[in-house]
């Protein structure tokens, strides 16, 4: 019954490097951003950095990271932080509630992604900003000319210039309690004006157009859903300046829903990805689009609303980093958020992120985990103590570290479920979920395989269409207790990666997934 077939011929795409990046919010969050730049301390490398953040930095391989928001950016001023820090204001964050201390800016950030050839990825404020502080920041940023904004940097000790080659254009821009919320039509005529002055200041710069995160009527105080529309307008009068579509979409459940809610969230998010992919072929075609626009996820990650909400009258919640609601902090509401468990569960739901993003690799050609590298930070201990890591650091690594640069199109049948998510029933689910990619060069094959199932162990054939398996075949599996399974300091390995080696020969083999699992098949192939 359970049957994965692979035909090495049937290539989806190259994978974009870029679906592997991280993402970093400031505002309430910045003196948490300490952990990155600790100076002449002991526990610092020859960067400033902490050694055991870079360890873990490097263990994921992050490829780019979204800098400063979020949420934040629609209100952030960058001038505020740069200089030196004694000298940079305190300014009240009005997007999350807070007090900002700009500790943490736009050099420090750059110096934190050369250190890790991480390539950064900056976000303007099209909130309340405008075009000439966005163009100004491009300018500070890339600038080679004599002028004020390059002397400015230069005397802030970055004699050559930083070369961001990613911008965001907004934030959110669609959510009506985004500071500086536009309907389509307003967004569609800010984002041309906004590239047009950024465009001019370095041509090469790609550019990210904030295009939906609201895509229910019922979400984030919309009267309406209008992503269809939205994209339309963007792409038919700013189409030929837009790089990417900007998307944002997170497990919106409830922290009692059942597993199965959970579990039939990737029904859902990979039709929206199809419909979106789908959206921006149909108007580049009767446009006359000739350049390739891809999607980028720039916020993923699974969020859980406290169950109580269920019963409360209705808020207006902004989640926009794991089920962290923005609330003012005199709202019950807000002290739950310390109660947040991250568990296996969540782990699996990572999993099938990352397989969506690799069987859309086409359109999806860039990903920013939303807890990267920020969910390091409130886990992480007072210096010289151990560490330890949440469930859904340990996918994104997995993945990250294995995947080859093909996406292939694979077949595969299993066992089905039934699930609810957002009020809409499916069935049909298949139990396994399942991506592959190829590297040609090191004729590798890696099958990925999220077993959905909560108790029982799937026995599936693999097989190859032509060719064979040659040999031995590495497996890494994270899997923990039960799907409610947490790490804690007392037990920081409940859920972490088991490697094991399995013999394979010929064109099949029979595996055994274990329950509520994430399965890496590393194959050699010949």
């Amino acid at each position: 019954m359970n049957h994965i077939k692979i035909d090495l011929e049937r290539v989806i795409s190259d994978i974009d490097p870029n679906i592997f990046g991280g993402y970093m919010e400031l505002g309430s969050r910045d003196t948490k951003f300490e952990y990155l730049d600790v100076g002449d301390s002991p526990h610092a490398d020859k960067s400033a950095l902490r050694r055991e953040v870079r360890e873990l930095l490097e263990r994921v391989n992050l490829s780019n990271m979204r800098f400063p928001g979020g949420n934040f950016a629609s209100g952030y001023r960058w001038k505020d932080g740069i200089g030196p820090r004694e000298e940079r204001p305190t300014r009240h964050d009005i997007a999350q509630y807070s007090i900002v201390n700009n500790q943490y800016g736009t050099n420090e950030f750059i110096r934190l992604c050369r250190a890790m050839n991480i390539k950064p990825y900056l976000c303007v404020n099209c909130g309340d900003g405008d075009m000439r502080e966005a163009a100004d920041w491009v300018e500070y940023c890339n600038g080679t000319g004599d002028t004020a904004l390059v002397k400015l940097r230069q005397k802030h000790g970055f004699p050559e210039p930083h070369k961001v080659k990613y911008w965001g254009i907004g934030n959110e821009v669609d959510n009506v309690n985004q500071v500086g919320h536009k309907t389509p039509q307003e967004y569609a005529r800010a984002y041309t004006e906004f590239s047009k002055v950024m465009k001019r200041v370095d041509p090469e710069i790609k550019l990210i157009a904030s295009a939906v995160c609201v895509w229910e009527n019922f979400t984030l105080g919309a009267d309406k859903s209008e992503w269809v529309e939205r994209a339309q307008l963007m792409l038919e009068q700013a189409g030929d300046r837009i790089d990417y579509m900007a998307i944002h979409n997170y497990t919106d459940t409830y922290e009692d829903d059942p597993f199965e809610t959970y579990m039939a969230f990737a029904m859902d998010y990979n039709e929206r990805l199809s419909c979106y992919e789908g959206l921006i072929r149909a108007v580049s075609l009767e446009r006359g689009i000739k350049h390739h626009i891809g999607i980028s996820v720039d916020e993923w990650g699974t969020s859980h609303k406290p169950a109580v909400l269920r019963t409360q009258a209705p808020l207006n919640i902004a989640v926009d980093e794991w089920g962290v609601p923005h609330l003012p902090e005199s709202s019950k509401t807000e002290r739950l958020r310390e109660k947040r468990v991250i568990s296996l569960q969540d782990a699996l739901v990572t999993g099938l992120y990352l397989n969506a993003f690799i069987r859309h690799a086409s359109a999806v050609r860039m990903a920013n985990f939303t807890p990267m590298p920020t969910m390091i930070g409130p886990n992480l201990p007072a210096l010289g103590s151990p560490l330890f890591l949440p469930t859904i650091f340990y996918p994104f690594e997995l993945y990250s570290r294995t995947c080859g640069q093909l996406a292939l199109d694979v077949f595969w049948k299993s066992d089905t479920f039934s699930g609810t998510y957002k009020n809409r029933a499916y069935t049909g689910i298949r139990t396994l979920d399942v991506a592959a990619t190829l590297d040609k060069l090191r004729k590798q094959l890696v099958v990925y395989v999220v077993n959905q199932s909560k108790n029982k162990p799937t026995e599936t054939t693999i097989s190859l269409t032509s060719g064979e398996f040659k040999d031995s075949a590495e497996v890494y599996v994270i899997n923990g207790p039960d799907v409610t399974t947490e790490n804690t300091p007392e037990k920081p390995e409940q859920v972490a990666i088991k490697e094991s080696n399995l013999k394979v020969k010929g064109a099949s083999f029979t595996h055994s997934f274990e329950p509520h699992s994430i399965t890496a098949l590393v194959l050699d192939i010949e």
